[in-house]
């Protein structure tokens, strides 16, 4: 963030000053919300937890170097003091366990009001680009590939993983400061005017718009509705911002008539701007393509996994030559940017020769479509083809369509071929996956049904062998990256906790 006196803050905040000796003393640093995270010249943000209150490690925090903590009561050091209020937050919005009295809530809106300013100055002093991404799927392999892009072109601050919800947006926006160039943010959604709401903490100059799909269709209620609250984004550009589309889903391509900025389209269509043509795909179903833009084309080779990747590639693609990159520096990031956000599309290969697919943190029904494609690519590349795994959980918040998008899930597997599909769970849906795999023709064991994590593993042990590929996907709510990092040996991932964090 920039650099702010303990008054202006409280100004800017509404809150009060308490034990401050020197109410014109500077917050250098950023604003913190893991007291083991503080640093000098850190502002420490008290938030209730589940099972510990941020209030309780104030001393901590200023012991570790903050300059203050933003808090809801006295807390017996420096400290910003909001008054909490238990109405400040959308109904819908993401809820802080812990928050019975509202001070969670006015911590965050606070840190929206700090990040909201921050962002404001830095923008008016010309320094900083903000750029938003949104999409039913694909957003953080887009935002990665983003910062990716535009890390030759200068400093670039984005979120980890997928912190993106009131806590995490604001949070990673204040990481930004006078030397940073570019910030990278998600711009998620639950319901209608959450884009909308996080566009006017930072507001975006470059609005990225991946796909309409069916994550958190319950929650929607259709298509249409999800579609309007995507089209927030490019709603909120400036007239000399730019809106990069996508040319290959219409609900996407009919949001350059929802804003006054600039528009540039990507896709596999002949009159997208900025296009893909030759696709291939190797034995990891890394794609190599020719992109076409108005600047000229260049073959391009990704190092992540998926054809999906190809539209992500070919936004960041578009946004960097908006913001100066040449074609040659385009090439050369994304053939070298690599999955950095945990649990998606991680691939490994274990000392018995089985390769993982981890892409278990989250599971709508056009991830895992494109995680299946990608899952018999891979098995099928090669003189000879591996037998090909896929352990799938229950995908989340799907409403009334729950039990027909898992039928159509186990009956794709079954269509592209899938050597074995376990499901894992006892709910409705999971019931559905199955059954929709053995109606499609799975007449044997190809489609089998086990209760758990544990019985997964179990029979993953019993059965998997040397060569075979194993992909690994569900709503992130199902823990099933358990089942990935016991294949592979790896440690659990570690980073900040993301469980309020992965909006749609």
């Amino acid at each position: 963030m920039i650099e702010m006196t303990l008054r202006e803050i409280a100004d800017v905040v509404g809150g009060t000053l308490h034990d401050v000796p020197d109410p014109e003393v500077r917050v250098t640093g950023s604003v913190e919300f893991d007291s083991r995270r503080i640093g000098p010249g850190d502002l420490f943000l008290a938030l209730p937890g589940e099972r510990s209150d941020g209030h309780d490690f104030a001393t901590a925090a200023i012991d570790a170097g903050a300059v203050a903590v933003l808090a809801a009561r006295p807390v017996g050091v420096p400290a910003i003091v909001v008054a909490p209020n238990p109405g400040s937050l959308p109904a819908s919005s993401v809820a802080l366990a812990g928050d019975s009295d509202g001070s969670g809530a006015a911590a965050l809106v606070a840190l929206a009001d700090l990040a909201r300013v921050s962002v404001e100055r830095l923008t008016a002093a010309g320094t900083l680009t903000v750029i938003g991404v949104t999409g039913s799927s694909g957003k953080t392999s887009t935002k990665d590939l983003l910062a990716a892009v535009l890390a030759p072109l200068g400093t670039v601050v984005a979120p980890p993983g997928s912190f993106n919800s009131e806590l995490g947006h604001p949070w990673t926006a204040l990481r930004a400061n006078a030397d940073t160039r570019f910030l990278v943010l998600e711009m998620s959604a639950r319901g209608t005017g959450h884009i909308a709401a996080a566009a006017r903490v930072t507001p975006p100059r470059i609005g990225v718009v991946l796909n309409v799909g069916t994550a958190h269709l319950g929650e929607f209620g259709s298509r249409e509705a999800i579609a309007k609250a995507k089209g927030e984004l490019v709603e909120a550009l400036p007239s000399s911002g730019l809106a990069v589309l996508n040319a290959d889903d219409q609900q996407v391509a009919a949001m350059a008539a929802r804003t006054s900025a600039r528009v540039v389209t990507v896709g596999h269509s002949d009159s997208a701007t900025v296009r893909a043509t030759d696709i291939r795909l190797d034995e990891q179903a890394r794609a190599g393509f020719t992109m076409h833009t108005p600047a000229g084309s260049v073959p391009i080779q990704l190092a992540v996994h998926g054809e999906h990747q190809v539209g992500n590639a070919l936004s960041a693609a578009a946004v960097a030559m908006e913001c100066g990159a040449d074609l040659a520096t385009v090439a050369q990031a994304l053939s070298g940017a690599r999955a950095v956000s945990a649990r998606r599309m991680d691939v490994r290969t274990t000392g018995r020769g089985v390769t993982v697919v981890n892409d278990a943190y989250n599971a709508n029904p056009d991830s895992v479509r494109a995680a299946l494609k990608a899952l018999v690519t891979m098995a099928r590349a090669g003189e000879t083809p591996r037998r090909s795994w896929a352990v799938l959980g229950e995908m989340g918040e799907l409403g009334e369509e729950s039990v027909i998008e898992h039928d159509r899930i186990g009956r794709l597997a079954v269509r592209l071929d899938v050597h074995r599909l376990i499901v894992v769970g006892t709910g409705r849906p999971s019931r559905a996956m199955h059954q929709g795999a053995v109606m499609e023709g799975s007449w044997g064991e190809e489609s089998i049904l086990v209760p758990d994590i544990a019985a997964a593993i179990a029979l993953l042990d019993d059965e998997v062998e040397p060569g075979d590929v194993v992909l690994v996907k569900a709503s992130k709510s199902e823990g099933l990256w358990e089942v990935a990092e016991h294949l592979t040996g790896s440690e659990p991932s570690s980073g900040r906790k993301e469980s309020t964090e992965a909006a749609g």
